[in-house]
């Protein structure tokens, strides 16, 4: 072979190599874009998933808030239909009633006195009825009301579970004074100084029963003595009441009259 044809072989392997060396470079190239492209769109599907993850815990973060809101607003809207005053009473005439009911059916089972036992009965009777009336009132206020007893008044009922025979009686009799003087104190003051007026309403409907139970409650054994002192007390607190203005105004007069 001479030297021509060797040189003219060498040229043609060269470009052999460069043409094939040229094709493996556009692959590679080739390749890493389209790795790339699917690094890309990896992260971007990651970013999706992610941006969708975060709207969606926001969205469910703001449904809890808002669903927190609401109840806080829907028992803020059940108070706001009573001022702090009415929803006291409501609050203290449900419990005082489940007592006079349960203390109603203790005393007619266990009372020695047929007074006690007819009293007992009374008290189960009226105000279970009441307190259907004020549980009916509260649901319309939006107000939940008690329907069992708290410690205070457990204990009381306890206390006085404990005791029997003519004990039980006077023990009882004497409960059932001081309460019924305070209840009809509290329900005189709502008939006439109460904001709400279905609840005005309601204590000045049923102050009449809790008057009578009053006046039956004074007759009760052990009992007698005591309803004539509470109304001896209450008529010189009138008395000293009445004289201390007419002192007043006796002064003032004098007073007056002896201005040049």
């Amino acid at each position: 072979m001479s030297n021509r044809q060797l040189i003219k072989s060498a040229h043609i392997w060269f470009l052999t190599v460069v043409v094939a060396l040229g094709l493996l470079a556009v692959a590679g190239k080739a390749d890493i874009n389209s790795n790339g492209q699917n690094a890309n769109q990896n992260s971007n599907s990651n970013s999706n998933t992610s941006n969708t993850n975060t709207s969606q815990n926001r969205n469910a973060n703001r449904s809890n808030r808002n669903a927190n809101t609401t109840r806080a607003t829907g028992e803020q809207t059940g108070m706001g239909n009573l001022n702090s005053r009415d929803h006291d009473f409501i609050m203290d005439a449900a419990m005082g009633g489940l007592e006079e009911v349960e203390l109603g059916h203790i005393a007619a089972q266990k009372g020695t006195s047929e007074a006690v036992k007819q009293f007992g009965q009374r008290m189960v009777d009226d105000h279970s009825k009441a307190n259907e009336e004020l549980m009916t009132l509260a649901q319309s206020k939006g107000i939940t009301l008690p329907t069992t007893l708290d410690e205070k008044h457990r204990n009381e009922v306890t206390k006085l579970s404990a005791k029997t025979g003519a004990d039980f009686d006077r023990a009882y009799s004497k409960l059932m004074l001081s309460d019924h003087v305070k209840d009809v104190s509290e329900f005189e003051k709502q008939s006439t100084k109460g904001a709400d007026p279905d609840l005005k309403a309601f204590a000045s409907k049923t102050l009449p029963t809790l008057q009578e139970h009053l006046q039956l409650a004074k007759t009760l054994p052990g009992n007698e003595s005591s309803g004539g002192s509470m109304n001896s007390n209450s008529n010189r607190s009138n008395r000293n009441s009445n004289s201390n203005r007419n002192s007043n105004s006796n002064k003032n007069s004098n007073g007056n009259s002896n201005r040049p």
